[in-house]
């Protein structure tokens, strides 16, 4: 691969489409031409995007309180602490109970009540071969006794908009069923039975509930939940147990991953459950036992057959009033989900990075900003680059920016293990400005960055562009905290145009999503004021050489030293809050 200069100075400039990006195509996002496709898709995706990655400061909205789960009764614990008596037939009501499905139940405050029936009374299953508890413990779960921000999962803002309804067949700790997920309690709800015939193992369908995402990033917010339902989808395949085999979907049909949950179609959310918040469903992730048979039956069709499930309470009082901006994210979050070329979606086996454990998965953390500042190792670079770009076959491209006495781009080497030199000079103070001008990226150890995603996009690549980026990024942060390396997710880019800045074509080639990464703080005793004072120079054996032939260009101008734009102020906030106006 040809070397490239350093990236050049990028000034403010949006992608400034020709219209208002915040137009909608006549009859909203969802709108249907005759022949039932989308009307518009394409030209309002683009303005969409566009927005999106402009530099317009989302508009002050006030917080948007989490909504009480909308499922009848106090649910399963799955903790096995907080056991609760229950058997497949009671459960949901026996053979007659599955005949009836649908009816509802209405029982005292001390009982479980499911769509069919009352709770029975034998033990869930906590030795059966694939533990749901242990599952979702280290993947979705809210620690016991917090506000539920801090979680295995890493999310924007700490907000965790990601849904889990469980599709249980035999061989789980649970009895076979629809359930809803609820990490506060971690407890499964009972939501109806399993049609006959469903595959052994589970699957877990993700879906977004976009209010208060919305509500702290406006505009920008949509992107954020599709990098959020990878994180989840991530979180949950290496949480999966050593004796199962896990294959991720980021690409079926929205519809058919409804009906497979026993969810609504999004236009008859409101009339049908006017409790429930739309939750576009947008990935899936099947666990089945190791060793088992061949698996020949799609698994999301043979949940569909029967797709009817209880429903949510009904919350009395006046209706919830429903922001704009709320309901042109739902909506095209809804458009994103439709995949009608591939509506089985496509199945990939998912893998553990080398090292990770149970531990690894609970006490992985978003590592503070001044934790980030020591270069890693080329070798460790390698090797969590390696783990992005072999997550999933289908995604972004990707790209690692290091500092230190030599900065450079770099990028995986095709066929050989390492890092092959991409482009001389120092990007991290570009990427700061990008990244919501969070001043910190631009003395940080290494970014590593998911970059593709043109103007243009269709909406399939633009829903696996951001979901597969999510979906890695999940992985390769798990991956460096088991190699010992600090982390922290980045989701907002702005004007982040890196093949331009390259010198390519403008449009073609956007940042999608990064991952700061540091090494961890030497052991020293010097005060703190001295160490931070000191120039960041990586070891000698690992810094990249800049060719002879072609000297190493200027660095661009840091951009955090620029007064903010107007409208805008200086942020050094992490990511997750820099965007709160």
């Amino acid at each position: 691969m040809k070397e490239r200069a350093a990236m050049p100075d990028v000034p403010d400039r949006a992608a400034v489409p020709t219209r208002d990006p915040r137009a909608e195509p006549p009859g909203g996002f969802a709108a249907k031409d005759p022949a039932g496709s989308s009307a518009g898709a394409p030209d309002c995706l683009g303005r969409a995007l566009a927005d999106a990655r402009s530099p317009r400061v989302p508009a002050l909205s006030p917080y948007v309180p989490e909504r009480p789960f909308p499922w009848s009764g106090p649910g399963l614990p799955l903790s096995a602490g907080g056991r609760r008596q229950t058997d497949a037939a009671a459960a949901f009501g026996g053979p007659r109970g599955r005949a009836a499905a649908g009816a509802r139940t209405d029982s005292g405050p001390g009982s479980v009540v499911t769509g069919f029936a009352t709770v029975g009374a034998a033990p869930i299953r906590h030795d059966a071969p694939l533990d749901l508890a242990r599952l979702l413990r280290l993947s979705l779960a809210a620690p016991a006794g917090t506000s539920g921000r801090l979680r295995p999962v890493p999310s924007a803002g700490a907000l965790h908009p990601v849904r889990a309804h469980l599709l249980v067949g035999p061989g789980c700790s649970l009895p076979p069923g629809r359930y809803a997920y609820d990490p506060h309690t971690h407890r499964a709800h009972p939501r109806g039975p399993a049609p006959d015939g469903v595959p052994v193992g589970a699957l877990a369908v993700l879906t977004v509930a976009a209010s208060r995402t919305v509500a702290h990033y406006g505009h920008r917010a949509w992107p954020l939940l599709l990098l959020d339902a990878g994180h989840a989808a991530a979180a949950l395949a290496q949480a999966g147990p050593p004796t199962a085999d896990v294959l991720v979907c980021l690409d079926a049909d929205g519809a058919l991953l409804s009906a497979a949950a026993g969810l609504p179609r999004a236009p008859a959310r409101h009339s049908e459950w006017q409790a429930a918040e739309l939750e576009p469903p947008l990935a899936a992730v099947w666990f089945t036992p190791s060793g088992g048979p061949v698996r020949t039956i799609d698994p999301l069709s043979a949940w569909a057959t029967r797709g009817r499930a209880s429903a949510p309470v009904r919350v009395p009082g006046p209706p919830i009033a429903q922001p704009r901006e709320l309901s042109r994210t739902q909506r095209l979050l809804s458009l994103l989900a439709q995949a009608p070329a591939r509506p089985a979606g496509t199945w990939h086996p998912a893998s553990r990075p080398e090292g990770v454990t149970g531990k690894t998965l609970t006490t992985r953390r978003s590592a503070p900003p001044d934790d980030l500042r020591r270069p890693p190792e080329r070798e460790l670079l390698a090797s969590v680059l390696t783990t992005a770009r072999t997550a999933s076959p289908a995604g972004p491209d990707w790209t690692v920016v290091t500092g230190g006495a030599a900065p450079a781009l770099y990028t995986a080497s095709p066929g050989r293990p390492g890092l092959l030199l991409h482009a001389h000079g120092d990007a991290r103070p570009t990427l700061a400005h990008w990244a919501a001008r969070q001043t910190w990226i631009g003395t940080t150890g290494a970014v590593l960055l998911a970059h593709g995603c043109p103007d243009d996009a269709s909406p399939a690549e633009v829903r696996i562009s951001h979901l597969a980026a999510g979906y890695a990024i999940g992985l390769a942060q798990t991956h460096a905290t088991a190699l010992g390396l600090r982390s922290r997710p980045i989701g907002s880019w702005q004007q982040a145009d890196l093949g331009a800045a390259l010198g390519e074509a403008p449009g073609r080639d956007w940042i999608v999503h990064g991952l700061a990464l540091g090494a961890p703080p030497a052991k020293t005793t010097t005060p703190p004021a001295t160490r931070t004072a000191t120039p960041l120079t990586p070891r000698t054996a690992t810094a990249p050489a800049a060719p002879t032939a072609a000297p190493r260009a200027t660095r661009p101008t840091p951009h955090s030293t620029d007064p903010p734009a107007p409208g805008t102020t200086a942020r050094t906030t992490p990511p997750g809050e820099e965007e709160r106006p």
